[in-house]
């Protein structure tokens, strides 16, 4: 196994990065490469367009690229309009958000997909497309901008995080998802903040879930499982 770095675009924020965050290096048995791209605040790209911020995304791709990043990643899901673009600027593999995975997520199981989403009303048919959701696909989404504890630490960009009581949150949520949707065979967390609350969906459930440090594992060993050979 190489030791090469995972590279993630990070927004910049001030709320904790507990141990399963995008953010936190803990989160991975690999190296990563973090670059903070200035002015992606939480409230520019969840309640702005992030697409002004289209230069700095790529010259903070291209900085870890050349830092030797053997793919790239970012910190928030709602960045997969941001994706081609991306992508086309750098030689690495590039994934940045876990809406990627629905479709994939869709493949295996056959059934409507949930998604927990940060804030419902991010998720935009821009955001979908970009992320190659589209019929026959069938989602189900529930956002967690009702959680006064997710809201204060991530939507509000805090300094306090109560992991117990967003972890009841996000179970909740996902539990009520799950019972107003039957045919729910999955489920792919959209925000790159909810992988602590993985393994307690998964026990309430007993669902799938797919969240995005789980897909930079998946990532990371298709590169590096055979040596990786730089183009």
């Amino acid at each position: 196994m190489t030791d090469a770095p995972l590279g993630i675009l990070m927004l910049d924020t001030r709320f904790p990065r507990i141990p399963g965050d995008v953010g936190n290096p803990l989160s991975y048995p690999f190296p990563i490469l973090k670059k903070i791209v200035p002015g992606a605040t939480v409230a520019k790209v969840l309640f702005g367009d992030a697409a002004d911020l289209l230069d700095q995304f790529v010259a903070a791709a291209r900085e870890l690229e050349q830092q030797g990043a053997i793919a790239l990643t970012s910190s928030c899901g709602f960045l997969s309009p941001l994706q081609k673009p991306i992508a086309d600027a750098v030689r690495v593999p590039v994934f940045l958000s876990s809406l990627s995975q629905v479709p994939l997520a869709h493949t295996l199981t056959q059934g409507r997909i949930g998604i927990l989403t940060a804030n419902t009303a991010n998720v935009t048919q821009v955001v979908l497309t970009s992320a190659g959701i589209a019929p026959p696909i069938k989602i189900a989404l529930a956002g967690l901008e009702n959680s006064d504890a997710f809201r204060s630490a991530i939507l509000s960009d805090g300094t306090q995080l109560d992991k117990e009581q967003i972890e009841k949150d996000v179970v909740a949520l996902a539990s009520d998802l799950l019972a107003r949707h039957r045919d729910l065979s999955a489920f792919v967390f959209e925000c790159h903040n909810l992988p602590p609350y993985t393994r307690a969906v998964q026990a309430a459930t007993r669902k799938p879930v797919f969240d995005i440090v789980s897909f930079a594992n998946w990532v990371y060993r298709a590169i590096t499982s055979g040596g990786f050979p730089r183009a």
